[in-house]
């Protein structure tokens, strides 16, 4: 028993050391040869001695209850000294673990073994590791976290993250209404002419100084675009009242009616132009500068954010409200009756609900759009400068909607980018 015990013993060592299969088996079969050699020498002792009698087969027996085969045992006493031959021997192969698990193979060791080797090592220590995550909780925070990080990639994507928002005006900002802080920005501090979204202005300021609306205004020849040469359906002399001009002006940009409405200002078109300014001043509006009230100027320049500021404002007129998003109208003009239409399509979209707009266009700004939308049951004003082509402005609009749809779907607020 105590030789079997030693075999299991040896086994366990050489496995645990190292050894390759062959060694093992080898091993193996030489401690079950020399276990087999001290059976048969202990059954011929057996034999040679004489027929117990009943006294003797008492003291075999209390023998046998005290470990009687202890001949055999004495016989096998040596054994502890081929353990331990057997031990230095592998522990000189352990010393040159470290250069197998470094790619050197130890003497006497096949690479095949040695890659073995190296995989059980490293499944029993990621199995070690697991328990020891187990054990402290680790593990299940582990997994809450993983399965965290791929809830917040899944979002990214349904939101479509800002990085990877297709937003192709060279300006763009989407803020809330309120001024809060901006949910997505584009070169927004970027001083840009802004064509006709300078009519807005122009709008604030005939409202702020309370003209009687129904008063008739004459188109002049003062009126007329000869910087750029744009048309108009207003003709020279045509006479419309007040409230027509600034329809006409937000509806469908019209410069003409815009012009009339600045040069009928008290004090001329030179007072009005600085009342713009003092107008932009009181808003907060410290990088932008008017000098027409159409917009036809380049020299009529602002930022995203300063424009975002004046649409806010702005959204609190009812009649620039009203007028900006009419998507279209009939005016008696010399006695005919012409029809205009809005120059922003989306006002006559049913997903959209827009509550203020205004489109500008000439070849410095590029093309322009302003609005103040309800969009994911949000008030926010979108600004779009510089955009090139004639519906990107119109695109960038509905991507910026359906980016922020989605993150109300997903069940998150719009992040700040």
């Amino acid at each position: 028993m105590r030789i079997s015990l030693g075999a299991a013993v040896l086994l366990g060592a050489l496995v645990g050391t190292g050894l390759t299969s062959t060694d093992v088996v080898r091993a193996a079969e030489k401690t079950k040869g020399k276990s087999e050699l001290a059976k048969g020498k202990a059954a011929t002792a057996g034999q040679k001695s004489a027929a117990p009698t009943v006294a003797q087969k008492g003291k075999g027996q209390a023998l046998a209850h005290k470990g009687g085969v202890e001949p055999v045992a004495r016989k096998g006493a040596t054994k502890p000294v081929a353990t331990r031959s057997k031990t230095e021997s592998v522990a000189g192969k352990a010393k040159s673990a470290p250069l197998a698990r470094q790619g050197v193979a130890a003497p006497g060791v096949s690479k095949a073994a040695l890659r073995a080797s190296k995989a059980e090592s490293d499944r029993l220590a990621q199995s070690h590791k697991a328990a020891a995550l187990l054990e402290s909780g680790g593990y299940s925070r582990g997994v809450q976290r993983k399965n965290l990080t791929r809830v917040i990639a899944g979002n990214v994507d349904l939101w479509q993250d800002p990085g990877q928002l297709a937003v192709h005006s060279g300006s763009a900002l989407v803020v809330p209404q309120d001024g809060g802080e901006p949910l997505y920005e584009k070169n927004a501090h970027a001083v840009v002419p802004i064509a006709s979204i300078t009519k807005v202005m122009t709008a604030m300021v005939v409202l702020d100084s309370q003209p009687n609306l129904q008063a008739p205004i004459t188109i002049s020849d003062d009126d007329v675009d000869y910087l750029r040469g744009s048309r108009s359906r207003l003709q020279v002399g045509s006479v419309i009242p007040r409230e027509t001009a600034l329809l006409l002006a937000l509806m469908s940009s019209e410069n003409r009616a815009a012009n009339a409405l600045g040069r009928h200002y008290p004090g001329g078109l030179t007072a009005f132009v600085a009342a713009m300014n003092r107008k932009a001043a009181s808003l907060g509006m410290t990088r932008s500068h008017f000098e027409d009230p159409t917009g036809l100027n380049s020299n009529n320049v602002s930022t995203a954010h300063d424009l975002a500021r004046m649409v806010a404002a702005a959204h609190r007129y009812p009649l620039i409200r009203e007028f900006s998003t009419t998507s279209g109208a009939r005016a008696e003009i010399n006695g005919r009756e012409l029809g205009f239409h809005n120059t922003n399509q989306l006002v006559s979209s049913p997903t959209w609900e827009i509550g203020l707009s205004k489109t500008g266009y000439i070849q410095e700004a590029g093309k322009c759009l302003v609005m103040q939308a309800r969009v994911a049951d949000k008030p926010v004003v979108i600004v779009l400068l510089d955009s090139a082509g004639k519906q990107t402005r119109i695109g960038d609009a509905n991507r910026i909607k359906r980016w922020m749809e989605s993150a109300s779907l997903s069940g998150r607020g719009p992040t700040r980018v």
